[in-house]
């Protein structure tokens, strides 16, 4: 699930966020704006269960996926877009 807020300028926060049951283990939300690293953006537990993570984007579109322990990659249904290469959000 994905949650913008318009901040100051152009940017937006954009939140990635995972329902509790969604896999088990460490996930990572990686993309073209954390150069695809692995672990560089995990999403934490909150006390509701749900697993999240906020990053600050500028305008453009973006591409993204997740990445969870023992290397499953899977998208985000909620993005705008989704193709071969993976989700995409659009600010």
């Amino acid at each position: 699930m994905l949650k913008r807020s318009r901040l100051f300028g152009q940017k937006t926060r954009v939140t990635f966020a995972l329902p509790a049951d969604q896999p088990d283990g460490v996930v990572s939300v990686v993309g073209d704006f954390n150069d695809w690293r692995p672990g560089h953006h995990e999403l934490l537990r909150r006390r509701s269960g749900i697993r999240s993570v906020s990053i600050i984007l500028p305008p453009g579109a973006h591409r993204f996926r997740y990445l969870a322990t023992g290397g499953l990659w899977f998208d985000d249904e909620s993005a705008d877009l989704i193709d071969d290469h993976g989700s995409v959000v659009h600010l």
